[in-house]
């Protein structure tokens, strides 16, 4: 298992223009050979828009993208005519496919955070396509098949415990809160990246809300 902190991203974005982010793997100017994925994940980045601000309308391709919000309020705009407005325990997918453009803002009077992570499909190409689960329940798995991923919601109160699912990779990001893994403390922005896992566990230090992906190989 390795330990990443959240001191140890990339920071990133436009301050100026109210836009902060922190990049868990090598983006866009921080390359970083020996950070490019982790299974299936290429990229997990926290962002931060001001009221009024976002991401004009910009292409994707050959990526699964998954967003889930902190805070506030995220609107949704695509090129396939989807808008949509996505709140804290939404689970958002968009699949880029051959290509799709898209625009993220916060229309909303209050901070925005949400979390998004880019994963790598197993085959290239095919039509674009948009999914949006609205509140998903607690433990309620979230099946990314293009990905050969498994997306598991938790919300722990202080020394609950969750299994780790065993499989080849898994990814566990802490959003809110602290836990502890395999004998380490993780808080917010936090991430481990476990190989190989069996018989583990994540036990709430505090009330705590984490983000698993398993992987297979």
């Amino acid at each position: 298992m390795e330990v990443r902190r959240a001191a140890e991203r990339y920071r990133g974005g436009d301050p100026e223009a109210g836009i902060d982010s922190w990049h868990a793997f090598s983006f866009g100017p921080h390359y970083d050979p020996g950070n490019l994925r982790f299974g299936a994940v290429i990229a997990c980045n926290e962002e931060r828009l001001a009221p009024g601000a976002g991401f004009d309308e910009h292409p994707h391709s050959h990526t699964e993208i998954v967003t889930w919000v902190v805070e506030g309020e995220l609107t949704h705009r695509d090129s396939t005519g989807h808008e949509t407005r996505v709140r804290p325990g939404d689970v958002q997918r968009l699949s880029a496919a051959a290509g799709v453009r898209h625009v993220e803002r916060n229309d909303g009077p209050v901070p925005l955070t949400f979390i998004q992570m880019w994963l790598a499909p197993r085959e290239p190409g095919g039509a674009p396509s948009y999914d949006i689960v609205p509140g998903i329940a607690d433990s309620t798995p979230y099946a990314l098949p293009a990905a050969g991923a498994m997306l598991h919601v938790r919300r722990l109160t202080p020394g609950e415990r969750t299994a780790v699912p065993d499989e080849a990779y898994v990814y566990v990001h802490v959003v809110l809160g602290k836990v502890r893994l395999a004998g380490q403390e993780l808080g917010a922005g936090d991430s481990a990246r476990i190989a190989a896992a069996q018989g583990l566990e994540a036990v709430g230090v505090t009330s705590a809300e984490l983000l698993i992906w398993e992987m297979g190989a």
